[in-house]
């Protein structure tokens, strides 16, 4: 009888703890059924279901809050504005006169904080403040990326430095491979992340991290770019679009009277227009002036023996006067049949037509995205015009075309770059290329075959 109880008892425990995994078991389905509801409502919402993200503070120095006290809102906003304007100019200008190495860094640093104000708006959004690693991995991601292209410019611009340095040797010569550890180690860290309550809003922040390093990173390596080819690359085309944002806001305040676009309710059709014509014009007069000067035209070259950045060079054809025949329509008004202006010149008016017809594009786009997410700035880093994405969103988008300009139309075979790379080789392999270039010059008839070297 014992045995027989002590089997019943046995029996009766295992019905029993049946029944509270499956009690566990459907309490545990409950809760996923109501996270997949959760997460449905994420993805089927509307724009207007997106919830609010914070509005940023009022920046602005005291001292100008009481200066401008009796004035409307309107006019207080076209003063604080103008101010602030002429003081992140002024600081613009004495970057460039400290350097190129300064401009590099600045704009490395625009890039991070532009990415800090995107990357916070998505924690914002999503409400992504405990998701586990994301921050770290955030910005991990932004350190890979930056590693890989910065080191891509160092190996293309600083050959003669790196081959001093054997240690920089290995960085460079296994670089790639470097960079793709580097981003394989924060993909793994990110999987190995994933927690099953929040799998999908994850893979929102995922993606979110990624289009952000395109805008920001990608576009500011090209700016860099740009700035290696002559330093007027990077003044003429940023300058553009300062001038075409600072005249269309001017002509739209005193003149605007029709609404461009929906996106951005004060955009008026004449502050577009005058700022087009005015962008032409400054574009036209800036770079004749910086034309003139050695310092703004010349490659940006690393001099490894004084470990400074150099810019001497002859000029090439692009910067130096030539005499033009003016169109005969043209002739009647201006009364000139020739004019002596600089080539580069030509090449200016196609860069201000693109600051001032696609370039605010960069800023309808930066619009819309900040009516998607319910906010009127990025952040309120710059008293009057928010945060530095809203300064910058147009420029990213120039950055992009004065790269494929410059590669499509003006770019050619640069002999100092190539002289770099072949000094990198070994010297049988320095050999064989002096060889088959002698060879391929007896065959041109430019050297005599009877030439001993």
């Amino acid at each position: 009888m014992s045995a027989r109880r002590r089997r019943r008892a046995a029996a009766e425990e295992e019905e029993e703890e049946e029944e509270e995994e499956e009690e566990a078991t459907e309490a545990g389905s409950d809760k996923e059924v109501d996270l997949e509801e959760r997460l449905r409502e994420l993805d089927l919402r509307s724009d207007s279901d997106i919830p609010d993200v914070p509005l940023p503070t009022d920046s602005t120095p005291e001292i100008l809050k009481k200066a401008l006290s009796g004035l409307s809102a309107r006019w207080k906003n076209w003063w604080i504005r103008g101010i602030l304007s002429i003081a992140m100019i002024s600081g613009f200008f004495l970057i460039i006169y400290l350097g190129s190495f300064m401009l590099m860094l600045l704009v490395l640093s625009i890039q991070v904080k532009c990415y800090h104000e995107i990357i916070t708006i998505g924690y914002r959004v999503y409400h992504s403040y405990d998701l586990p690693w994301f921050r770290s991995l955030s910005w991990y991601f932004l350190m890979c990326v930056n590693y890989f292209f910065y080191g891509e410019t160092v190996a293309d611009y600083f050959a003669t430095f790196v081959q001093r340095r054997e240690q920089l040797q290995f960085l460079i010569r296994y670089h790639r491979f470097i960079s793709f550890a580097l981003y394989l180690t924060g993909f793994c860290m990110f999987v190995l992340s994933l927690v099953k309550k929040h799998y999908r809003l994850q893979f929102y922040m995922f993606a979110w991290t990624h289009v952000t390093l395109l805008i920001t990173v990608t576009q500011s390596h090209l700016v860099i770019q740009n700035l290696f080819e002559g330093m007027i690359w990077f003044l003429v085309p940023i300058s553009s679009v300062i001038c075409n944002d600072i005249t269309a806001y001017i002509f739209g305040f005193f003149f605007g009277r029709t609404p461009l676009i929906k996106l951005s309710p004060k955009k008026t059709w004449e502050g577009f227009i005058g700022g087009f014509f005015s962008t032409v014009v400054f574009g036209f007069i800036f770079s004749y002036f910086l034309a003139q000067h050695q310092y703004f035209v010349c490659p940006v070259e690393y001099n490894s023996e004084t470990n400074r950045f150099v810019t001497e060079c002859e000029a090439s054809e692009l910067f130096q006067m030539k005499k033009y025949s003016v169109p005969p329509l043209l002739q009647a008004v201006l009364g000139w049949e020739t004019v002596n202006m600089y080539p580069f010149q030509m090449h200016s008016f196609a860069l201000s037509t693109f600051a001032s017809l696609i370039g605010p594009f960069g800023g309808f786009f930066a619009s819309g995205f900040k009516r998607a997410f319910k906010i009127k700035d990025f952040a309120d880093t710059i008293p009057g015009h928010g945060g530095i994405m809203d300064r910058f969103d147009c420029q990213y988008l120039m950055a992009t075309f004065v790269h494929v300009y410059i590669t499509s139309f003006i770019r050619g075979p640069n002999p100092s770059k190539l002289l770099k790379q072949l000094l990198i080789l070994q010297p049988e392999q320095q050999l064989s290329v002096y060889k088959t270039l002698k060879s391929h010059l007896v065959e041109k008839g430019i050297l005599q075959p009877s030439l001993r070297g």
